[in-house]
């Protein structure tokens, strides 16, 4: 079996779905990239068992068929030291030994069978449900909402983002317990209600993969997998199993008081005063009284403490709340506005932080963040 294809256009696809191949896993085979060689071109996947990724490039003389799987870190450290140029594969498949013809060189590696690497789930069209979701809202929902994901290895349910289709919207919902989001689109609907949670790993490697596409993405589930086309790569992932919590019981509805204050100005702050918080706590203060901000810290044990004042819209009754410091760093850094709103009821429940204005008509985004007792 033997082909011809650019070497930067190799690494750029291996380098791409290389991401989603594991470090500790316990299936030798899948330290490679499995080789799948048509006469329509070559087929590349990588996965960690839970999740896989494919693309596929355009060859040249290409002479014979088959497959074989090839050492992924070998192979991507040989193909960044080229400069562009057309590179031969000359493979043996019953030896698995493979030569690698460069303009002035020659690689000789040896690789695996691959009849041994897993098979790949397919999506069966008479049970899976199909979508054809817009990239920039798929993209966006997932920037919004990743970073808010748990890591419970007690509640897996939690591990990932809750995507769910109505007819009115497409939402994506992510929280630890600690944090909740909560971003809509109303410019990605299906004429169905379903739903499924998106794990987090995966998630993660469809962000990078849809920040290289341009078209739309056909999106397949069932109550399994799920299966992610675009025209470059394919990504297959297996779901989280159970129900996710319902988290629209716990955003408060009635939030009398209300500030409205610079994002970068608010988030600044933070990031200076939470230096001077408990380690073990991370607790900062707002007090808010007219439309005066106050935000402080302190750690008793070592005698330091820092206090900073911010001018602010505020509506409402005086009131001092606390919150990780850490946890309303990431929300001010993840809202898409110059100013934020900041709603609460009381200060013993969630504050909402809203963007003060809509960058897109067609999106709606709310994040929530509990409270801390404050010790007076």
């Amino acid at each position: 079996m033997k082909f011809v294809v650019s070497s930067t256009d190799l690494l750029s696809h291996l380098t791409a779905i290389s991401k989603v191949i594991s470090n500790k896993s316990t299936l030798p085979i899948l330290d490679n990239f499995l080789f799948m060689v048509t006469e329509d071109g070559l087929t590349i996947t990588a996965s960690d068992s839970e999740s896989t990724l494919i693309t596929k490039l355009g060859l040249d003389n290409v002479e014979g068929e088959g497959m074989i799987a090839l050492p992924a870190k070998l192979l991507i450290e040989t193909l960044r030291e080229f400069p562009e140029q057309p590179l031969t594969f000359q493979m043996d498949l019953s030896t698995f030994g493979v030569q690698i013809f460069s303009e002035n060189g020659k690689y000789s590696i040896v690789g695996y069978d691959g009849a041994d690497y897993p098979e790949t789930p397919v999506a069966d069209e008479d049970k899976v449900e199909t979508l054809v979701v817009n990239r920039k809202a798929l993209l966006k929902g997932i920037e919004k909402t990743l970073f808010a994901t748990a890591d419970d290895e007690l509640r897996p349910v939690m591990n990932g983002i809750y995507i769910e289709f109505t007819s009115d919207f497409m939402s994506f919902v992510a929280s630890d317990a600690h944090k909740l989001v909560r971003y809509r689109r109303s410019d990605a609907k299906s004429d169905l209600n379903s739903s499924f949670i998106f794990p987090k790993k995966p998630a993660a490697l469809l962000k990078n993969l849809l920040a290289r596409e341009e078209s739309d993405v056909k999106l397949q589930f069932n109550d399994k997998n799920a299966f992610f086309s675009m025209v470059n790569f394919q990504l297959i992932c297996r779901l989280v199993e159970g129900n996710y919590p319902s988290y629209n019981s716990v955003i408060p509805q009635n939030n009398p008081n209300s500030m409205v204050m610079d994002r970068l100005a608010f988030l600044n702050t933070v990031r200076r005063v939470s230096v001077f918080a408990n380690q073990a706590s991370n607790l900062v203060r707002l007090s808010l009284s007219g439309n005066r901000l106050v935000v402080s810290a302190q750690d008793i044990d070592f005698a330091i403490s820092a206090t900073e004042s911010l001018n602010c819209e505020y509506d409402g009754d005086d009131m001092e709340i606390g919150f990780k410091s850490t946890f309303l760093q990431e929300i001010l850094s993840n809202l898409p506005s110059s100013d934020i709103k900041l709603e609460m009821s009381d200060p013993s429940r969630a504050g909402l932080l809203l963007p003060g204005e809509k960058e897109d008509d067609n999106e709606d985004i709310l994040m929530l963040l509990m409270p801390m007792m404050i010790n007076v």
